[in-house]
């Protein structure tokens, strides 16, 4: 097969804009705001109502009206939080107030008690009191009308306290993408499963499905296939069957023994690219059956895991409708880094005060190389090495 130029290979940025322009978002649904921690919003939430709805005591002690220290006010009641004063506050009066408690009418103010001498039917302010002093305002965290939460939004504690605050008991959110993983290759066994020459345990599976969930994902299927043409094209049938996205690793180069990417044109599969000028993850393989996506990722873990990172994740996070991805991050480089003459190349690095540190050696096979890193530094192309001191792209991980 006539492989191609590297000059023609894809750019990352190019690779990953096919992939948006292939994804179809998912239909939504409404849950209960218990059920929604992780899920993406399918439509804009605004407040039914000011939250808070009334003026209220950000304190315990005294609702008074604001003025100097040293007057001496007659108590004439309490508010308790749930319970509102009846009793409204007049000049040379003030009501005893819990914290979140409404304010009564004609206070305008709050004597903290630790501020304040209670005699029990008397308080003397020890301090100086203005007019607004710890009164939480009504609408002073949501107005009533607003938007508070966007459509794209994925939902987390604060988020989802928010949407019951701003009147919520459901939301519209998207669905969660169905996501298969199968690793290719007649050396892999399953986890803990003893080794025989030649074997190795088939990490890429667990690390990919892991990914998978974290990025939303919900995990449908999982496992792995011998270097077989027709148990290769069986096991990926059942792997598409049900899934949205389906992440294929090993098998996609052009050697005897690789036989997913005719199993997948066997399949209806239609191939959107084939290898992107990366390092690691040039032979990364794309395509697309319908709505569903494929990625036919490389066998290497770390090029796997890079080729998730930069496309697929974008890719799930785009079929849940968050908005596309923002602006790359920037970091300086924190030591010298050999460029590659034909491909970007995405080291590994710790984040350290703004500098991007490489975790160590940078091989493809080398799965240590991700622990403690934080982001993918893209070194651009070129020939000798990246200066220390040089700004790159960073995508974090």
């Amino acid at each position: 097969m006539m492989m191609r130029p590297m000059a023609d290979l894809l750019t990352i940025d190019q690779a990953r804009a096919k992939v948006l322009g292939a994804v179809t978002a998912l239909d939504a649904a409404e849950l209960r705001i218990a059920d929604a921690l992780g899920r993406v919003l399918a439509e804009d939430v605004v407040a039914a109502h000011d939250v808070p709805g009334f003026a209220n005591s950000a304190m315990d002690g005294f609702a008074i009206r604001g003025g100097p220290a040293g007057r001496a006010l007659r108590i004439v009641g309490e508010s308790r939080a749930g319970t509102p004063s009846p009793v409204p506050v007049g000049d040379g009066e003030a009501v005893r107030i819990s914290t979140g408690a409404a304010l009564p009418d004609g206070a305008d103010a709050i004597l903290p008690a630790e501020d304040a001498e209670d005699r029990g039917d008397a308080v003397t302010p020890r301090v100086d009191v203005a007019s607004g002093q710890h009164v939480r305002r009504a609408g002073e965290d949501l107005r009533a009308g607003a938007t508070v939460l966007r459509a794209g939004t994925r939902l987390g504690p604060a988020e989802l306290g928010l949407a019951v605050e701003a009147g919520r008991a459901t939301v519209r959110c998207t669905r969660v993408p169905r996501v298969a993983v199968l690793a290719t290759g007649d050396e892999l066994v399953a986890p803990g499963d003893p080794l025989a020459p030649g074997q190795l345990h088939n990490s890429n599976a667990v690390t990919l499905g892991a990914l998978a969930r974290r990025a939303g994902a919900e995990l449908v299927h999982t496992g792995e296939v011998a270097d077989d043409a027709s148990a290769t094209r069986e096991a990926i049938e059942r792997a598409l069957d049900g899934a949205d996205v389906l992440l294929l690793t090993g098998g996609v180069s052009v050697g005897p023994h690789d036989h997913v990417k005719p199993a997948l044109g066997a399949l209806g599969v239609e191939e959107v690219f084939w290898r992107v000028a990366l390092r690691p993850g040039k032979p990364l393989w794309f395509g697309r059956r319908g709505a569903q996506l494929v990625f036919g990722l490389p066998g290497n873990p770390v090029s796997a895991i890079v080729c998730f990172l930069l496309f697929a994740r974008p890719a799930l996070a785009a079929m849940q409708g968050v908005p596309r991805p923002p602006a790359p991050g920037r970091a300086v480089l924190g030591e010298p880094v050999p460029r590659q003459r034909g491909r970007e190349e995405a080291v590994r690095v710790r984040l350290e005060d703004g500098r991007a540190m490489p975790t160590g050696p940078q091989g493809s096979h080398q799965l240590s190389s991700m622990l403690g890193a934080d982001a993918l530094a893209i070194v651009p192309r070129g020939d000798g090495e990246i200066a220390a001191g040089t700004e790159v792209e960073i995508e974090r991980i």
